[in-house]
């Protein structure tokens, strides 16, 4: 089987329709672009839902993982390693918090900050036993567990996965109000996406993060920023609370901390919250590993000269500047910050899979969600050059449904 469509008829056949991918199949990449099996190429718009942040085969980020494979790549936390003091010093300064709970995906470091949150309520706050209650907002995207299922509002994220678990409220995105007014005794927390990806990268209100803290702080419940897809220099800035000068008691973090080579995730947070969890309470055989903290000391590195965040900043300037010029020329609505994008496509003209399809054909990988919203989230080192290619690709691919 050498061929894409061997190999994808191959795929659908002996693996569980879970995703519905576009018909490419990728055999390397480096930076911005990927090749598929036949030689085609094609500029990266996903970057793994910013898992890919520094782009594919970052030279630093490999060189550090070659390094560490070389030497050592699994202790567990059995035993101590030599590069597990210098992740969490590295990204204890980057977070500005004292302690870290290294973890491997992003649901597993979701799933530890609920955890760390309820434990924190009846240790700290003096919750009522099996009474804490977490705050989450509509639309929602922190994973797919049976957990963080229990508390989405998509239905097929939802649907026929229950029975669910207990102990979240939730309430409308964007509404510092709704959050004051679902605030209860037994509440713990307010999770919050400080954009929401999954949902179309949709950008709360100014001044709404900024509320959520002061309603947090006021009422001595912890506020838990899902950064794991807006985090590591994605919007411009090192995390997306940054934009509003906030500081939440516990960042989430994944995807691009792995530096698109492992899974890496974890949560930062101040020892009075994190010092609850005690040995045996918490733990992951492969969480803190020392090739995962190689290649998080190599991303740490790389976030810590700056370089990044002007440049998405800069970058994105560009990018949000030309995809308004297509606003009423098939396009209705764009979103976002830095080199990330919500772009809504004018539903009577065509579906945001429709559209992302039109992009394959022409050399540009996007996806689609709810319905007619095509997501653009290049890798940070995307040259200016290929930036306006990929939008020009855009509005040729959107004219061609008219």
């Amino acid at each position: 089987m050498t061929s894409s469509a061997d190999l994808i008829e191959a795929s659908e056949r002996r693996s569980a329709h879970n995703y519905h991918p576009l018909p490419v199949v990728i055999h390397e990449a480096h930076g911005a672009w990927v090749t598929d099996v036949e030689g085609r190429r094609y500029l990266d718009f996903l970057s793994g839902y910013s898992s890919l942040n520094f782009g594919h085969g970052n030279e630093k980020i490999i060189e550090a993982a070659q390094e560490q494979l070389k030497n050592l790549t699994l202790t567990s936390r059995a035993f101590y390693h030599d590069q597990f003091a210098r992740f969490c010093a590295g990204l204890g300064d980057l977070t500005g918090k004292d302690m870290i709970l290294p973890m491997n995906t992003g649901a597993e470091a979701v799933e530890t900050a609920i955890k760390v949150a309820r434990k924190w309520g009846y240790q700290v706050k003096g919750v009522e036993p099996e009474q804490a209650d977490i705050i989450v907002m509509e639309d929602n995207f922190h994973g797919r567990t049976t957990t963080i299922v229990s508390f989405s509002t998509d239905p097929d994220a939802r649907g026929d996965f229950g029975p669910y678990t207990p102990g979240f409220t939730v309430v409308k995105y964007g509404s510092a109000e709704a959050i004051r007014s679902a605030i209860g005794p037994n509440t713990v927390a307010v999770l919050v996406e400080p954009i929401q990806g999954e949902a179309g990268v949709l950008v709360p209100p100014d001044g709404y993060l900024a509320q959520v803290r002061e309603i947090c702080t006021e009422n001595n419940v912890l506020m838990i920023a899902d950064e794991i897809q807006s985090g590591l220099g994605r919007t411009g800035r090192t995390f997306a609370c940054d934009h509003e000068g906030v500081v939440p008691d516990i960042y989430v973090l994944g995807k691009a901390l792995g530096g698109g080579v492992v899974p890496v995730s974890a949560i930062a947070a101040n020892e009075d919250v994190l010092g609850v969890i005690k040995p045996g309470q918490h733990g992951s055989t492969f969480g803190g590993n020392p090739l995962a903290c190689a290649v998080g000391n190599a991303v740490i590195d790389l976030l810590n000269t700056g370089e990044f965040q002007e440049r998405a900043a800069r970058l994105g300037d560009i990018m949000h500047a030309r995809l308004r010029e297509l606003v009423g020329d098939g396009v209705v609505t764009v979103r976002g910050r830095g080199l990330w994008a919500g772009v809504d496509v004018d539903p009577s003209l065509a579906t945001g899979r429709e559209v992302s399809k039109a992009l394959l054909e022409r050399g540009v990988l996007a996806k689609d969600t709810h319905g007619s919203t095509i997501r653009l989230a290049p890798p940070i080192v995307i040259s200016e050059e290929d930036l306006h290619r990929a939008v020009d690709l855009l509005a040729d691919a959107l004219a061609s449904f008219r």
